[in-house]
């Protein structure tokens, strides 16, 4: 019997400690998820941004030419 009661001691602490690391990947996963989606808007804001100066220096060129 009381070996069977180690075991069991045993396995329910190798079960906590997966399901915390399972919910930490999960979080982590999560992160990573928004981290690239804000990047990409970044990405889209900068190359927007890009364009309009762009477009300014042209006309600022044809007005001082």
């Amino acid at each position: 019997m009381a070996k069977q009661d180690k075991l069991r001691k045993a396995a329910v602490k190798i079960g906590a400690a997966m399901g915390r690391a399972d919910r930490t990947a999960h979080k982590v996963h999560k992160a990573t998820v928004v981290a690239r989606e804000e990047l990409n808007d970044l990405t889209k804001q900068i190359d927007a941004l890009k364009r309009r100066l762009l477009k300014t220096t042209q006309r600022l060129k044809k007005v001082l030419a």
